[in-house]
């Protein structure tokens, strides 16, 4: 669970939220930030967690039992 440690409180609820399927509008409208702000999240996560994609990140969060 170490690589979790190493994102923001705000970039685990966008984790949780790609891993739910919802897409970047989606996210961004359910925690008031803009779309190019989950963007920017999503590719901070992707960096962190050495992932390639969003698909990825699902998996990811899935095998960890965020979702």
């Amino acid at each position: 669970n170490n690589e979790l440690n190493d994102l923001t409180e705000r970039e685990n609820e966008v984790l949780k939220q790609v891993a739910e399927g919802l897409d970047n509008r989606q996210i961004g409208k359910m925690l008031s930030i803009s779309e190019k702000t989950v963007k920017t999240h999503i590719s901070n996560i992707l960096f962190k967690l050495n992932l390639d994609n969003r698909t990825q990140v699902a998996i990811y969060a899935i095998k960890k039992g965020l979702v």
